[in-house]
């Protein structure tokens, strides 16, 4: 973004909180109406609940539709209980089945029966389908909305399809092309279908199908999309049959939001799931203040460690003057190593079964780079204190940097074959359980050399 987009977005906002902070809505009504759906979008998202219902209501209707869609669903959730229901009825209808189902999550109960019961039959069938689907499976992130074609038809026919559902249809660029059971038999795109002969069958056309089925995970799907570099997946059931689709565009939100959940639990923390500046602060507190007791519970084995071996801390002083070294070096390598394959375990790298290759290669990167930083320690230390204090901190560089790759590596894999988050088994865990091993090897090894 370069510096001029970034003045006007500037003025803007501060346009906006002038307005609201001086009660003028004539003036917030001209600047809301100047601004395009993606500008009042970043503008909502950084405005309290009441500040962002007043603006949404000063918005025309079709583009209040517009903006309301491109917010988070907790957003959205939150919106909702702050306008009449004759608002909320209108804006609920008008929204994809898909998206209804991701705002009635975020709803109480009440809430949500009540915009449900006020739907179309035909809306409310489609959204139930929806809502049938485990939570986290791509069944509920899918649209029940999509065009398909059959092999016996022609290219001309089924672009007639096409024009009949260009109202209401989440994709035309990719069709479904189905057999007289609903089981997906291949796919057509929108551009080979232009450009064949009107009396050109559809099976001559069509390509070999790629579809995932309704019960996997939303993630593992949105991967699948990306990977094949499609606009759509089709979506089927445990016998082939279609029910729905998944678009590009879904796709790259539902990665976004995994994305933004590992990067949240790594750093040891639950994801906000909402803008930073339309969260609560209780709610940026609760996200963290779980993690950091664990952390704080954790760190009381570093403290008993200490005291096991303060007899040898009083023999020779100096050893403390090492500790947040070492320790800060083996949580930092065992975290390298847990990113890496947490981020190799959301792309597919590898899995639970490649536990035995991660093993030896994290084995085999730990000691290189304990073998590195051993060195360096050795040479530093000798030449500052002595031989014997270099030969201590360069053994337990090299054993703490292996240790910590080797437990940094394999503790997403045991996680995700336990079925728990990758995430959570990793920073955080792995920079208490190296505080206290890496102490425990280092004074052995101290131990050892010095002989005390």
């Amino acid at each position: 973004m370069d510096e001029k987009t970034m003045t006007s977005e500037e003025a803007v906002i501060e346009a906006v909180d002038r307005a609201l902070g001086g009660k003028d809505l004539q003036e917030l009504s001209t600047v809301v109406h100047q601004l395009s759906a993606s500008q009042v979008i970043d503008v909502a998202e950084r405005l309290n609940v009441k500040d962002r219902a007043v603006v949404f209501r000063l918005l025309p209707k079709g583009q209040a539709l517009e903006v309301f869609e491109g917010l988070d669903a907790t957003l959205q959730g939150e919106l909702v209980q702050g306008l009449k229901d004759e608002e909320v009825a209108l804006l609920f209808a008008d929204l994809d089945p898909d998206d209804r189902v991701g705002l009635l999550d975020e709803l109480p109960a009440t809430v949500a029966r009540r915009l449900l019961l006020g739907l179309p039959p035909e809306e409310r069938d489609l959204t139930a389908e929806v809502l049938g689907y485990p939570q986290g499976s791509i069944g509920r992130r899918m649209s029940p909305e999509y065009v398909v074609t059959h092999p016996e038809l022609t290219a001309g026919q089924s672009l007639d399809r096409i024009h009949e559902r260009l109202e209401d249809a989440e994709t035309i660029y990719t069709l479904p092309v189905l057999d007289g059971q609903r089981r997906v038999v291949g796919v057509v795109s929108l551009r080979d279908l232009m450009r064949a002969h009107p009396q050109e069958p559809v099976s001559a056309l069509m390509h070999a199908p790629e579809y995932v089925q309704a019960t996997v995970t939303a993630e593992s799907a949105a991967r699948r999309c990306a990977d094949l570099r499609i606009l759509a997946l089709p979506v089927v059931d445990n016998e082939a049959r279609l029910v729905g689709i998944l678009t590009v565009d879904d796709a790259l939100w539902i990665l976004e939001d995994a994305e933004s959940e590992d990067a949240a639990r790594i750093s040891g923390s639950e994801p906000l799931r909402r803008p930073y500046l339309a969260t609560p602060v209780r709610n940026i507190v609760r996200s963290r203040i779980v993690w950091l007791l664990v952390l704080a519970i954790g760190a009381t084995l570093t403290v008993q460690v200490l005291s096991v071996f303060e007899d040898t801390l009083e023999q020779m002083v100096v050893l403390t003057l090492f500790i947040p070294l070492l320790i800060g070096i083996g949580g930092n390598t065992g975290n390298q190593a847990a990113t890496t394959v947490t981020r190799a375990l959301a792309l597919g790298d590898v899995r639970p079964r490649d536990i035995g290759q991660v093993l030896a290669r994290e084995v085999r990167v730990g000691s290189s780079l304990g073998l590195l930083l051993g060195s360096v320690g050795f040479a530093i230390a000798a030449l500052v204190y002595d031989v014997q204090i270099g030969g201590v901190i360069g053994l337990t560089l090299l054993s703490i940097c292996t240790m910590a790759a080797t437990v940094g590596g394999i503790m997403p894999l045991i996680g995700k074959a336990i079925r728990a988050d990758p995430a959570v088994f990793s920073n955080p865990f792995i920079t208490t359980f190296v505080d206290a091993t890496g102490l425990i090897v280092y004074f052995l090894i101290a131990r050892a050399i010095l002989n005390i």
